[in-house]
């Protein structure tokens, strides 16, 4: 049902398709190009992004994933082209790395109002083969728009933050949003969480666009987080284990 989604304006061809009847917040993002539009992740799964896209453009799409955990994953199923990071093609396509047990755990963990004709006994995670793998540094053109793909792995080996350097737009996925940021999954390494957000301080940015909760972030809190994580590395608290450090605007959970 589209009325599950919810869609704003970033500016007049790029557009922010968000699921705020859940828990997550999870925000997709549709960026229109001459020839071809991106969209940026496919959220929950629970009902049908594709819908919503084709009302805002008629453009052929190929959707290009931050990285493979079940909530950036879920509308992948309705879409035909699909990249993702060399790290994580396995992960779509083999063995998705959390049990489903887990994944409706997760989806199910706060009450929601989901839409009428979704059966979470029915839920799977997506697996499929993805169209094209993406490397750190590759640039994916779509006509007179250009992305460059910076591989961020922490939050998982794979994870990729998309950088559109003439707009100075940020597609940070789950690097950088306010909320907690989660380094203590058997998958995850809050060392490599912090080189990811120290590297992405290089970037000329104007505008942070994270894929849950809160849109309107200042550019300032990249590097709120890149203190905070450096902070904990030179405590010698940044192991698996140590908890979740609460830093007033996000939380940090290793």
């Amino acid at each position: 049902m589209i009325d599950w989604f919810s869609v704003e304006k970033i500016d007049v061809n790029t557009f922010v398709i968000s699921e705020y009847k859940h828990w997550e917040e999870t925000h997709c993002y549709l960026l229109l190009g001459t020839k071809l539009a991106i969209l940026i992740d496919t959220g929950l799964g629970v009902a049908n992004i594709k819908s919503v896209v084709e009302n805002i453009t008629s453009l052929p799409i190929l959707v290009i994933t931050t990285h493979i955990h079940w909530d950036h994953i879920g509308g992948h199923k309705y879409f035909k082209y699909m990249a993702v990071h060399e790290n994580e093609v396995e992960w779509l396509s083999e063995k998705f790395p959390i049990p489903l047990q887990m994944v409706k755990k997760n989806l199910a963990l706060k009450p929601c109002d989901f839409p009428d004709d979704f059966e979470i006994e029915n839920y799977n995670v997506f697996q499929g083969y993805p169209t094209s793998i993406m490397h750190d540094g590759d640039i994916i053109r779509f006509g007179n728009r250009k992305l460059k793909v910076i591989h961020t792995p922490g939050h998982s080996p794979g994870h990729c933050c998309f950088y559109e350097e003439e707009k100075g737009y940020l597609f940070s996925g789950d690097l950088i949003y306010k909320g907690c940021l989660d380094a203590f999954y058997p998958t995850t390494d809050p060392f490599a969480f912090m080189q990811s957000v120290n590297k992405i301080k290089s970037l000329v940015v104007k505008k942070i666009l994270p894929a849950h909760h809160q849109l309107n972030i200042c550019v300032d809190f990249i590097d709120d987080v890149a203190n905070a994580f450096n902070g904990l590395y030179r405590q010698n608290k940044l192991q698996q284990g140590n908890g979740v450090f609460d830093f007033g605007d996000f939380q940090i959970h290793i």
